[in-house]
């Protein structure tokens, strides 16, 4: 995972999409050992390239997980935690089995919700004031009312005059 977060490019874009995912284990139970979080990733890892997505960060707790996840445009959210959270509760269950029976039941691993912030480089009051403060199209009178102002006058033809 890298330092440093580059912009990426689509076919008609360029996009900076981070994504901060927290998944928890259903009924938030303390199921997840370090043998796991460090399978959950190497799942992630792949899930996410296969999906066209890219994991930047990722750490664990017993009992959840959080990610950074870069992701296009064209994926849709909603499709990008459904295949993680799906791969990744099949490889759990799969291979840690005599781990998890007693702690959960049922072909769940994960809690059916999941946390999804959007992230980037700047504060959100940066960005608002950057929002508020871009350049409006100019109003015709102001242009005409700053052109009298500056002592020009129109000739005949309705053009402006040098001074």
């Amino acid at each position: 995972m890298s330092e440093e977060y580059h912009w990426r490019t689509g076919r008609s874009c360029i996009y900076k999409n981070y994504i901060h995912l927290v998944f928890v284990t259903k009924y938030r139970r303390d199921v997840l050992t370090l043998d796991m979080i460090e399978r959950l990733r190497e799942v992630f890892l792949e899930t996410c390239l296969q999906m066209g997505a890219e994991l930047l960060e990722f750490n664990g707790e017993t009992d959840h997980v959080h990610l950074m996840v870069q992701c296009p445009p064209k994926l849709a959210l909603a499709n990008l935690v459904g295949k993680l959270k799906g791969k990744s509760s099949y490889c759990l269950r799969r291979e840690f089995w005599p781990l998890v029976k007693n702690k959960l039941w049922g072909n769940r691993f994960w809690s059916p919700s999941y946390c999804a912030v959007s992230c980037g480089g700047a504060p959100l009051e940066i960005v608002k004031r950057y929002i508020e403060d871009q350049r409006r199209p100019v109003d015709r009178r102001h242009v005409h009312q700053s052109k009298v102002l500056t002592g020009r006058k129109r000739d005949q033809e309705g053009r402006w005059q040098p001074r």
